[in-house]
């Protein structure tokens, strides 16, 4: 059997800690910030875990070697 490839964008996107836990960056916060709210822009910022039903299908769809 050939190796397996961890999705790319997968990679780019999501860091598995050593718990299981995925940790990821939130959306919305890049560009366009005249047109969000304090609040909005506040949220947005720094990174956020995935629930673990999410960050199960993540680790097994997209990382075949545990990340």
């Amino acid at each position: 059997m050939p190796k397996l490839k961890t999705n790319s964008g997968a990679k780019k996107r999501f860091h598995v800690n050593k718990k299981g836990t995925v940790k990821f960056r939130k959306a919305n916060a890049r560009h366009n910030f005249t047109n969000k709210s304090p609040k909005q822009k506040r949220h947005n910022r720094g990174t956020s875990t995935l629930v673990p039903q999410d960050a199960k299908k993540v680790i097994k769809e997209l990382f075949p070697y545990g990340a």
